[in-house]
């Protein structure tokens, strides 16, 4: 594969670019600019509900009622990615999530936890579409779970809750 080491330099930070919005939409939950993020025939593996190999509208839809109620931080680490052709990549990220359900439904295994800190790796695929990169394969693995258990303090929200559009729309956004 001949790629210009400044097109090489480029694709990298896009597909970076790309998995900071996926943290980003996820945990302030834009759940209609997710898709955005795919192409058409991406498919999910891992996500611990549904199906293996969901679709996008599948994946958007589960992530969406499974996190409507809960505080959620998603962080991704250094990645490791390779061009494997001009139009084509592959990538890992060590990850790390919380998740925590709020409100009256927040308990689960038998009410003894209130959600879960993980930690893991996603493993993707990604298009070129037009100019821009797009994740067409995700899958999540993962090497620990810990609990949230119920009698574990409550969530308090940091000072200032995150601008969805801040980067569209700067200081005046909130």
């Amino acid at each position: 594969m001949d790629i210009d080491s400044l097109e090489h330099l480029l694709a990298i930070e896009s597909i970076r670019q790309l998995k900071a919005r996926y943290c980003r939409w996820i945990d302030t939950k834009q759940w209609q600019r997710l898709p955005e993020l795919f192409t058409d025939d991406c498919t999910f593996d891992g996500m611990g509900w549904g199906d293996s190999n969901a679709d996008v509208h599948a994946f958007v839809s589960g992530v969406s009622k499974r996190h409507a109620t809960t505080i959620s931080v998603h962080h991704v680490h250094p990645s490791e990615i390779v061009l494997t052709s001009a139009t084509t990549a592959r990538g890992i990220w060590a990850m790390e999530d919380f998740v925590e359900w709020q409100g009256p439904d927040a308990l689960r295994e038998g009410g003894t936890e209130k959600g879960f800190r993980g930690y893991g790796h996603y493993e993707e695929e990604y298009r070129k579409v037009g100019k821009d990169w797009k994740i067409s394969f995700l899958r999540l693995t993962r090497l620990r779970i810990d609990p949230v258990m119920a009698d574990a303090p409550p969530a308090r929200k940091g000072q200032r809750q995150a601008s969805p559009d801040w980067l569209e729309r700067g200081r005046g956004a909130n």
